[in-house]
């Protein structure tokens, strides 16, 4: 691969990033109290707030990974973003007037409200040893990305991208945040459209011979459709996908806290379905442009280097096949969908840390102080990020960060759960949920020390032969969700059945909805 950058590629990458810091500092002055910081004052348009879900839900991680997927295999890592809209369209029209209604700015006050402070505390720390993981994640990928495409350092890298992204939430806050997003947005759709234009245009026979290809090969095959769920099949990504899409719309900071900056209900519920209904578009485009690539190196005009892997034949065809200044824009679009994403966490995390924590140990804090601290978060936060994105690069792909893996599937599984269990179940209790979580961490620790190789030995940490966990690993947040949902269920009738405020029910929502009040 030609890892060298023309001097045009450079100066465009390099202006994109002054640019986008510049529109955070644009925003500075506006940041002096936490409505603002956190929620933009609450007066954010639709279309804006719909295309920042749409870019936050779409990183780096889209614009490598689908192609490399694709490529190597077929297009069934697609069904659970298509699972997500007919998920979304169900649950939005409820979930959006219930969080606008009771709570003030985090989604896990909501399970306060409903089971008391641990449950807000559990879900709390889920979410940030959650987003801490996926952001090391993409600082990772996208430094290995840019330091193949380039030649530059993999630190540097994340130096670089780490202190931009960190300057722009930090000056701009949500509002910097959201109108970023639309414009890297645009960017990201851009890139990818311009780059499966030059895969085609680069193709003996077009698209007619990229369709004939990945007809004959199976390459925009869904399955295999076998009622499987020991290996990747249709079946394990459909239900992995309609968790998935309750956990991001029902219980992520980072998609409810957008609910917030509409004007109205009916602005937040539009929102949110044009970013849902936006993504799987945009994640079919990347998918195709793997089946391409694919067809593009099956020929024998075009020769891939021994070695390369999946997720690298994306920056390899942009690095021998793009004109100098295209070459620019396309890192420029993947660098715009690390930000979108990596922005919108910084500003989240600082906002579950305000207030589910120190707002509880400082409740006469004043506003002023609040930002103070919001705004201190966000440097923690992203100084942390990048240094757990540091030691997964010298852990080459191990370490800190599986271990990080492994915390965060143990103590936040079952979010899901807790979120179903307060909506539609209103006999359950706080002390009932407390078993039912109990239940989910000693479920989860069993499936991961039972299914995962510790170390090179490929033995496992705990060996039960006959009855180790042996499902597809998608699974497990799936059965954790399930587990906490009915041992809290079943275990809140031994204790006293309490009065609950009908508008955290599904059940009230129905009852105000037929007495006209919604």
């Amino acid at each position: 691969m030609n890892n060298t950058l023309h001097v045009v590629d450079y100066l465009i990458i390099i202006l994109s990033l002054v640019l986008t810091v510049g529109v955070g500092l644009r925003f500075s002055k506006k940041q002096t109290s936490t409505s603002q910081f956190f929620s933009a004052g609450g007066k954010v348009p639709a279309w804006a707030i719909g295309m920042s879900i749409f870019a936050t839900l779409i990183s780096s991680l889209t614009f490598l990974a689908y192609p490399g997927a694709s490529f190597g295999s077929n297009w069934i890592l697609l069904v659970q973003g298509i699972m997500v809209p007919i998920t979304v369209i169900l649950i939005i029209p409820f979930i959006v007037p219930l969080y606008r209604s009771v709570i003030r700015l985090s989604a896990y006050e909501y399970f306060e409200q409903r089971f008391g402070y641990f449950a807000r505390a559990y879900s709390s720390i889920g979410f940030i040893f959650a987003h801490f993981s996926k952001m090391g994640s993409v600082f990772f990928v996208l430094a290995l990305a840019i330091a193949s495409m380039t030649g530059v350092n993999t630190y540097a890298v994340i130096l670089i991208l780490g202190f931009a992204v960190i300057l722009i939430t930090l000056f701009g806050g949500m509002e910097a945040v959201i109108w970023l997003d639309v414009i890297q947005g645009f960017l990201l759709i851009m890139g990818g459209v311009i780059a499966l234009i030059f895969i085609i245009g680069n193709m003996d026979g077009g698209l007619g011979a990229i369709l004939d290809t990945a007809s004959v090969d199976n390459k925009i095959s869904i399955g295999p459709f076998d009622w499987d769920f020991v290996n990747l099949t249709f079946w394990v990504m459909s239900i992995n996908g309609i968790f998935y899409a309750l956990q991001k719309y029902g219980t992520d900071q980072t998609i409810v806290q957008r609910y917030l900056t509409a004007k109205s209900d009916k602005e937040a519920k539009r929102a949110s379905l044009m970013g849902v209904l936006m993504v799987v578009p945009v994640w079919t485009l990347f998918m195709f442009i793997g089946t391409a690539l694919y067809a593009f190196y099956s020929g024998e005009a075009n020769i891939l280097p021994e070695g390369v892997r999946d997720d690298a034949v994306f920056p390899h065809f942009i690095m021998t096949e793009l004109p100098v200044g295209i070459v620019g824009v396309i890192i420029s679009a993947l660098l715009a969908a690390a930000i979108s994403s990596l922005d919108s966490d910084l500003n989240c995390l600082s906002a579950v840390g305000v207030d589910d924590f120190y707002k509880k140990l400082r409740p006469n804090s004043t506003d002023k102080q609040q930002v103070q601290v919001g705004k201190f978060l966000v440097v923690l936060s992203g100084l942390v990020a990048m240094a757990i994105a540091s030691v997964y690069v010298s852990a080459g792909n191990k370490g800190v960060l599986g271990i990080v893996f492994m915390l965060y599937a143990i103590f936040s599984g079952g979010i899901v759960g807790i979120f179903l269990l307060g909506i539609f179940v209103p006999r359950a209790n706080k002390q009932g949920l407390y078993i039912g979580i109990a239940a989910s961490v000693l479920f989860t620790g069993y499936s991961i020390l039972t299914s995962e190789p510790i170390g090179e030995s490929n033995q496992m940490l705990l060996d039960f032969g006959a009855f180790n966990f042996t499902h597809h690993k998608y699974m497990l947040g799936v059965y954790s969700h399930v587990v906490l949902f009915f041992v809290s269920w079943g275990a809140s009738y031994f204790f006293p059945n309490l009065d609950v405020d009908k508008k955290l029910t599904y059940r009230g929502y129905l009852e105000r909805k037929r007495a006209g009040k919604l």
